[in-house]
C-alpha cells in the first residue's frame, strides 16, 4: 500500500499549517501543541503502516476535555485551511471545464459555431441556492476563511504588504488567529431571515460581480454577445415544504432584502460611471438620445455643461434612487441630489444605459465602449434586473390538496374534493380554472394552513407587481404524483391573480412537478403525457416554450439506494425527452442534487455530461446545498471555475457528437435493469427489511446529535415519527457520512455487481457508457471516504450487542464487495488509481479525520450514558463540525 500524501506536497498546505501549529502554541502553551502533533504524526504514521493501529488511543485518552475541544477545533481548522489551499490548487477542478475547451472540443468534432450561438439564444443555467442545513460553520469562520484567501493571492503575485500596509504574513497569521478564537457554533438556532441573509452574502458578494465578468470573457470567446443565460436562483424564503416557518412574511423578506442589494450594487456601478465618463463636448460628439437624457436629468451645474454623459448618469442615478425607494420604502444609502419618476422596470432603466452604450460605441472607434463599467453594468440589469435571483416557491402536494379541498367547500362547489377519483378531480378543477369567479371569500374563517397558502401565492403577485415577473416564475410540487396535483397550484395561484382563465389561459408562474421516489420518477412519463393533453395546459406550454420537471436524488436514494435511484433518474429523463417532443415543448430538467454521493453530489461537470442525450438542450437547473456553496462559490476564484464547468459541461450535452451507439444503449440500458433490481432489493432488504435496523441506525451514528445542532430552519424529520421513511433525506446521509460507513452512497452496489454473470459487458460499459463512468467515479470517492475499521467501533455505541452483532458484518461484507468489484470492472489495484489528484486529497485528510472519529465515539459514550458536562456536548458538536468540515461533501 502506497504511503499517504505528505503535506510537503503542497507548499500552501504546508505553510498553511505552520502558521496554525504557531497559533495553537500562542494560545494553547507548548504542552497543548505538543500533544496535538503527537496525535497528529501518530495518525500520519498510522496511515503510513509505520506504527500499529491502536498507536493512536494513548494520546487520545490523555487529553483533558478542555484540551479535547481545543484539539478539536485545531484538526477542523486544518481541515479547513487544507481545502482552501487544494481550491487555490486546483485540486477539485475539472480538466477542460471551460467554456474556451468546450469549444475547441466542438470544433473539432465539426460543429459549426453557429450552432452554438443559436443554442445559447434560447438557454437557461441556473444554480439555485438552497437552505438545505449541511452547512456546519458559522459565516463568521467562512469570512475568515475567505479574508485568507484574498491574502494568499497577494503572496502569489509577491507581495510584501497589503494594499492597508500590513505585512503580508503577518496578515495571514492574523486571520488565522482570529479563525482560532472565533467560536465555531452557533448558539441559537437559524431561522429563514438567518438562511435568507447568508444566502444574500454570495449572491451580492460573489454572484453580482462575478457574473458579468465570465459574460465578458465569453464574448471573447465566442465573438458574439449572448443573452443572458446564466442565472442565479434561489429556494430561501419560498421553500415551504415540511419548514412551518417559511410563510409570506419570509418570501417578503427574502425578496425585499435581494432588491435592496442588487439596486444599491447598481446605484454604486453609477456613481463610479458617473466619475469616469468626463467626456466632454469640446473634444468629442455625442448623440441625440445622451442629449436628452443629460436635459431630462436637470442637472444644471454649470461644471458639468459641457459633460453631457456625466449629466446623463446624474439623470439616471436619480431615477433608480426613486425606483429603490419605491420598491424598499426609504432612501437609498446614497440618495441623489435631484427628484425624479421611478424606472417602471429593470428594461426602462436598461434602455437608458444601452443609449450612453451606443453613443460611446459611435465615438472614436467604439474604444470607450469596449466592454468596461458600463458593458458589465448593461450585462448585470440583464441578468439580476431588480430581483437578484429568481425564488422559487415549493411546498407538497398533500397541502395543496387539503387547500384545494377546503377552498372548495368553503366556496359550496364541493363538499368532499378528497373523496373524488383522478378523473373527477380534474374534471372539477379545469372547470374551476376556466371560470372567472374566486373561490376565496374574504370574510371567511379558514384554516390556518389554508391561510397560510394563500398569503403565499397573494405576496408572490405583489412581489411580480414590485421586482417585476422574473423575481418568481416557478412553482414546484413536492410529492407530485398526478395531473389534480399540478391543477391544484394552478387553482391557488388562479385566487392571486397569477393564473388567469381566457382563450389561451395566461400562467405568469409555471407549475413544475418534483418527482423524488422511484416510483414517482417510473410514473413521471405518464403524469406529464397527460398534462400536455389538457388543450389549456398545452396552450401555455406553447406560449412559454418550454415546460420544467424537477427530479430529486435524495429521496429516491434514500428509498432505492445509490445505483437504483441514478439508474432512474437517467431513465426517467429519458423516457421524458419523447413526450416533451410529441408535445412541441423544450424540456427544462431541474436536478434536486445535494453535495454528498447519497444525495446526488459529485463533480457537476461530470454528472451533467453524463446526462442521456437530448435530454439537457441548453437548459438545466441544479440545486447548490449546504456546504457545497461555500465550497463553490467561497471565493469569486472558485464561483468563476464552478460556474464556467457547469457551463461548458451544459453546452458539451446538449450538442456533442457521437456518444454511444444506439444498439449499446440498449444493451447497457438492459444490463443496467438487472443490475439496478438487484441493487434496490439488497438495499430494501437492509434498510427496511431488517428487524431492529431503525434502532441500530439511530445508535450506530450521531443522528440524535445532528439534529441537536442550529444548522438550519427545518426540522431533521417530516413528522415525529422517528421512521427512516419519515427522516429527511439531508441527515439520513448526513449521519451516516459522520460515522465513516457512507451507506447511502454505496450498498447494494457490491452485491448487484457480484451477481451480475457477465463481467466482460461490465467493462464495456465502464469503457463506453459516461453514465456508468461517473457513477463509479462517485461510488469510488464515497468508498475512498469511508472506513470499516472505524465504523466499527461507531457499531459499539448499540446497546444491543446480537443487534449490532447481526448487522453491521453485513454493511462490513456489502461494502468490502462493492470495493472488489469495483476495483474488477475499473481495472485497478486500489480505489482511485486512475484519479492522482483527487487520491491525494483524500488521503491527506484521513489522518486528521480518524482522531476525530475515536473522539466523537468516546464523547458520544459519555453523553449517551448521562454525563451533563456541556463540554462533552460542545465537544460532540465540534466534532460533528470538524468531520464534516474535512470529508467536505458529506451532506
Amino acid at each position: 500500500m502506497s504511503k499517504p500524501p505528505s503535506i510537503a506536497q503542497n507548499p500552501d498546505i504546508r505553510f498553511l499549517g505552520k502558521l496554525l501549529g504557531d497559533v495553537i502554541r500562542a494560545h494553547g502553551g507548548d504542552a497543548l501543541f505538543r500533544r496535538i502533533e503527537y496525535i497528529r504524526s501518530t495518525s500520519v504514521d498510522r496511515h503510513r503502516g509505520i506504527v500499529q493501529a491502536d498507536a493512536i488511543d494513548p494520546g487520545l485518552d490523555a487529553l483533558t476535555l478542555d484540551d479535547t475541544l481545543a484539539f478539536v477545533r485545531g484538526f477542523m481548522l486544518f481541515s479547513m485551511l487544507a481545502n482552501l489551499a487544494e481550491d487555490r490548487q486546483g485540486i477539485a477542478a475539472e480538466p477542460g471545464a471551460d467554456l474556451a475547451s468546450a469549444l475547441a472540443t466542438l470544433k473539432e468534432e465539426g460543429v459549426d459555431r453557429q450552432r452554438v450561438l443559436d443554442l445559447l439564444d434560447h438557454a437557461l443555467i441556473v444554480p439555485v441556492l438552497t437552505a438545505h442545513p449541511t452547512e456546519v460553520r458559522r459565516k463568521s469562520m467562512i469570512d475568515h476563511r475567505n479574508r485568507i484567501a484574498e491574502l494568499m493571492l497577494l503572496r502569489d503575485a509577491g507581495a510584501a504588504e497589503t494594499p492597508q500596509g500590513d505585512l503580508v504574513e503577518q496578515a495571514i497569521l492574523r486571520q488565522i488567529s482570529l479563525l482560532w478564537q472565533t467560536r465555531p457554533l452557533r448558539r441559537e438556532r437559524l431561522y429563514v431571515a438567518d438562511e435568507a441573509d447568508t444566502a444574500l452574502a454570495y449572491l451580492r458578494d460573489i454572484f453580482l460581480p462575478v457574473l458579468p465578468a465570465l459574460y465578458a470573457r465569453w464574448e471573447r470567446a465566442l465573438g458574439h454577445r449572448p443573452k443572458s443565460f446564466l442565472k442565479a436562483g434561489s429556494w430561501i424564503g419560498g421553500d415551504r415544504d415540511g419548514n412551518p416557518n417559511v410563510n409570506a412574511d419570509s418570501l417578503r423578506l427574502a425578496l425585499a432584502r435581494s432588491s435592496a442589494a442588487v439596486i444599491e450594487h447598481y446605484l454604486d456601478k453609477l456613481h463610479l460611471l458617473g466619475a469616469e465618463l468626463s467626456i466632454s463636448t469640446e473634444l468629442a460628439e455625442t448623440s441625440a438620445a445622451v442629449e436628452t437624457l443629460a436635459e431630462h436629468s436637470h442637472d444644471d451645474s454649470t461644471a458639468r455643461r459641457d459633460e453631457p454623459y456625466r449629466r446623463a448618469v446624474t439623470g439616471i442615478y436619480a431615477r433608480l434612487a426613486a425606483s429603490y425607494a419605491r420598491i424598499v420604502g426609504r432612501a437609498p444609502p446614497r440618495p441623489a441630489r435631484i427628484e425624479a419618476e421611478p424606472y417602471a422596470d429593470p428594461a426602462a432603466f436598461r434602455h437608458d444605459l444601452v443609449e450612453l452604450a451606443h453613443a460611446l460605441a459611435a465615438g472614436a472607434g467604439g474604444l470607450v465602449a469596449s466592454g468596461g463599467a458600463l458593458g458589465r453594468l448593461i450585462r448585470s440589469v440583464e441578468t439580476f434586473g431588480f430581483h437578484l435571483a429568481t425564488l422559487d416557491l415549493r411546498q407538497n402536494a398533500d397541502v395543496h390538496e387539503r387547500v384545494a379541498a377546503e377552498l372548495l367547500n368553503v366556496a359550496g362547489v364541493e363538499p368532499d374534493y378528497l373523496a373524488l377519483d383522478e378523473s373527477a378531480r380534474v374534471a372539477l378543477l379545469r372547470r374551476e380554472l376556466a371560470s372567472g369567479r374566486m373561490l376565496a371569500i374574504p370574510y371567511a374563517d379558514y384554516s390556518d394552513e389554508t391561510a397560510s397558502e394563500l398569503a403565499i401565492v397573494r405576496a408572490a403577485a405583489d412581489a411580480h407587481n414590485l421586482y417585476g415577473p422574473q423575481c418568481i416564475t416557478t412553482y414546484l410540487i413536492s410529492k407530485a404524483e398526478s395531473v389534480s396535483d399540478m391543477l391544484e397550484v394552478n387553482l391557488l395561484l388562479k385566487e392571486a391573480g397569477l393564473y388567469r382563465p381566457g382563450d389561451p389561459p395566461l400562467a405568469a408562474v409555471m407549475v413544475a412537478p418534483l418527482f423524488e421516489t422511484i416510483g414517482d420518477l417510473e410514473n413521471a412519463p405518464k403524469v406529464m403525457t397527460d398534462w400536455f393533453a389538457l388543450p389549456e395546459i398545452a396552450a401555455i406550454t406553447a406560449a412559454r416554450g418550454h415546460q420544467e420537471v424537477m427530479v430529486g436524488y435524495s429521496d429516491s436514494n434514500k428509498d432505492g439506494g445509490y445505483l437504483t435511484s441514478v439508474w432512474s433518474l437517467h431513465q426517467a429523463a429519458l423516457a421524458l425527452a419523447p413526450v416533451f417532443a410529441d408535445a412541441g415543448a423544450a424540456m427544462q430538467l431541474f436536478h434536486g442534487r445535494g453535495g454528498a454521493v447519497g444525495r446526488g453530489g459529485g463533480s457537476s461537470f461530470a454528472a451533467i455530461r453524463a446526462q442521456p442525450p437530448g435530454t439537457v438542450q441548453g437548459r438545466i437547473r441544479i440545486t447548490e446545498q449546504g456546504e457545497v456553496i461555500a465550497a463553490k462559490f467561497g471565493t469569486r476564484d472558485s464561483a468563476i471555475a464552478n460556474l464556467e464547468a457547469t457551463v461548458s459541461a451544459t453546452l458539451l450535452a446538449s450538442i456533442e457528437e457521437g456518444g454511444v451507439a444506439r444498439a449499446d444503449l440498449a444493451r447497457f440500458g438492459g444490463a443496467m435493469d438487472r443490475i439496478s433490481a438487484s441493487a434496490f432489493a439488497a438495499y430494501r432488504d437492509l434498510v427496511y427489511g431488517t428487524e431492529g435496523f431503525r434502532t441500530f441506525f439511530r445508535q450506530m451514528t450521531p443522528i440524535a446529535e445532528i439534529a441537536d445542532l442550529k444548522i438550519g430552519s427545518r426540522p431533521a424529520s417530516r413528522t415525529k415519527s422517528d421512521r427512516i421513511e419519515d427522516l429527511r433525506a439531508i441527515p439520513w446521509v448526513f449521519s451516516w457520512a459522520q460515522a465513516r460507513v457512507m451507506l447511502p452512497g454505496w450498498y447494494g452496489v457490491g452485491q448487484a455487481l457480484a451477481g451480475f454473470d457477465d463481467p466482460a459487458l461490465l467493462r464495456e460499459m465502464v469503457d463506453a457508457w459516461p453514465f456508468l463512468r461517473a457513477t463509479l467515479a462517485n461510488l469510488e470517492m464515497v468508498l475512498a471516504k469511508s472506513d470499516m475499521g472505524i465504523a466499527a467501533r461507531y457499531a459499539t455505541l448499540v446497546e444491543d450487542k446480537a443487534l449490532a452483532d447481526a448487522i453491521f458484518p453485513r454493511i462490513r461484507d456489502g461494502w468490502a464487495q462493492t470495493h472488489d468489484c469495483l476495483l474488477s470492472i475499473t481495472r485497478q489495484t486500489r480505489l482511485l488509481e486512475k484519479s492522482p489528484a483527487l487520491e491525494a486529497s483524500i488521503r491527506l485528510r484521513l489522518p486528521y479525520i480518524e482522531p476525530l472519529n475515536l473522539l466523537q465515539i468516546e464523547l458520544l459514550k459519555r453523553h449517551r450514558a448521562g454525563e451533563d458536562d456541556p463540554r462533552v456536548r460542545e465537544g460532540i458538536q465540534l466534532s460533528i463540525n470538524a468531520v464534516a468540515t474535512a470529508l467536505r461533501n458529506s451532506g
